[in-house]
């Protein structure tokens, strides 16, 4: 079904592609540089359907959304901008955006929008209220973080169960107050446990309370995180290390909609959305019997996956210039890196990902007197060496000292209790994996050459491949 697409950008460039493209699907492509062109049309009820710029010369393109929801409520809106943050995100899909896309985008992907927007029906529009881009929990531009946000800015209005998974440190409380606080629970309560953090044998009362008297030492009632949440939102984190028993009460409150505090009669309705996160694999939690297949199932409703620092290295000078304004906030002096310090910053692991960059940041913020921070202090504080080479300074480290570092931060990150049991065989498992995909790749998949090379047997390594779900090139032996 051919369509009147009216767009606007002050890219002469980017408006030549989409007309072309567009027309090509046999649509009507009206092109323009100005905002007020591009309203004067909509006031005029031409268009079919909308793609427009944030910034342009003349108008702001979130500031039209609201007015073009009044006059036309039909008609879809996609937002496309090079100011690719949260905030950016947050506020056109508050405001009525069919979607939001970032610039770069793919061509493919637009088109596929497009045919969206004229086909699906559309959700009524809601007004954004204004908010301070410094106040934001997410920094980064990256393609891997516009994922996020455009995740978050779709469940944002939903009350649907979230799973956040990542390696520690990547920000998973970050993205789930992210959610809650521009949700429509936000007037409620934001509830957080850590379930790596409480004693098996206490976890079952700290999520639903208890009655006086239901077990020594219980003087008095109390509320649990299920009753302090209500209304509002509850996050399970490092929810992987959830004692299975307590695994099938959390699953009946989840089907059910209501609990007992322990010793109590009397069923609560439960009235908290669920929000839950872990580091851990789950997937293979499942295949040890660690973790509840259909716990899994109830949890894993919307999947967000959180990058890795090293997958998001262009983000690095926003997080170092946004930690050393936060650290001001401390009293703190203000700090700034040059380009070698970026680059050294560049050239690391990052086992400690976006927290280990933010420690470190205030690190150097309280002992370093010098305003600009440069290469040589950065080596220093990251233990990799004087080399003018940061890789073959990393590299030098050596295998052991990368494990033993990484297991120093992870120990200190468990500082309020022991980590959950299981821990020889997920270090093995954060090995075995990258030896054996990175081996098939020098052996192009052959996975006689690979066992060889491995000193493996053929059979154990396929074993191994199916275990820790590495791909195989289709055809390779």
């Amino acid at each position: 079904m051919s369509a009147t697409i009216l767009v606007a950008d002050d890219d002469r460039a980017i408006r030549t592609v989409l007309n072309q493209a567009l027309a090509r699907l046999g649509h009507e492509v009206r092109t323009t540089g100005s905002g007020a062109t591009l309203w004067r049309w909509i006031a005029d009820g031409e268009g079919d359907l909308v793609i427009t710029d944030v910034l342009m010369p003349d108008e702001n393109g979130l500031d039209l959304i609201p007015r073009i929801k009044k006059l036309r409520p039909d008609l879809r809106v996609i937002v496309m901008s090079a100011r690719n943050t949260l905030l950016t995100a947050v506020k056109a899909t508050e405001r009525g955006a069919f979607e939001y896309l970032p610039k770069p985008f793919d061509l493919k992907e637009l088109v596929g929008i497009v045919e969206r927007a004229l086909a699906a029906p559309r959700d009524p529009p809601v007004v954004a209220a204004e908010e301070d881009e410094e106040q934001l929990p997410l920094i980064g531009r990256s393609p891997a973080m516009q994922e996020v946000y455009r995740a978050v800015a779709r469940l944002m209005g939903t009350d649907l169960t979230v799973l956040i998974v990542g390696e520690s440190g990547t920000g998973k409380e970050l993205v789930a107050r992210a959610l809650h606080d521009y949700g429509k629970r936000r007037g409620g309560p934001f509830v957080a446990i850590n379930m790596a953090a409480i004693p098996r044998e206490l976890i079952e009362s700290e999520l639903f309370g208890h009655e006086k008297g239901a077990f020594t030492g219980a003087n008095a009632r109390s509320m649990g995180r299920f009753e302090q949440a209500q209304g509002g939102t509850l996050f399970l984190d490092e929810i992987g290390d959830m004692p299975f028993e307590a695994q099938t009460r959390l699953l009946r409150v989840l089907q059910e909609g209501e609990f007992t505090a322990v010793g109590g009669r009397v069923p609560i309705r439960a009235d908290a959305r669920i929000i839950a996160a872990t580091h851990r694999d789950l997937r293979q939690l499942l295949r040890q019997g660690l973790f509840r297949e259909d716990l899994f199932y109830r949890l894993n409703v919307a999947l967000i996956r959180l990058p890795p620092l090293r997958e998001r290295l262009q983000d690095l000078p926003a997080l170092v210039r946004h930690f050393a304004v936060q650290a001001t906030r401390e009293g703190l002096p203000l700090k700034r890196l040059d380009d070698a310090a970026l680059a050294c910053l560049a050239a690391y692991s990052w086992p400690g990902n976006v927290r280990e960059l933010e420690n470190l940041i205030r690190r150097l913020a309280a002992l370093y007197s010098q305003e600009v921070i440069g290469r040589e202090v950065i080596a220093t504080e990251l233990g990799i060496g004087r080399s003018d080479d940061p890789a073959q300074s990393a590299d030098a480290e050596g295998l052991a000292g990368v494990v033993e570092r990484h297991l120093k931060e992870y120990f200190a990150a468990h500082k309020g209790g022991l980590p959950a049991a299981g821990l020889y065989q997920r270090v093995l498992r954060e090995i075995e994996r990258p030896l054996i995909r990175l081996t098939l790749g020098a052996t192009r998949g052959n996975q006689i050459k690979a066992a060889h090379l491995l000193g493996l047997n053929r059979n154990t390594l396929r074993k191994k491949i199916r275990e820790l779900e590495i791909p195989v090139v289709r055809g390779a032996k």
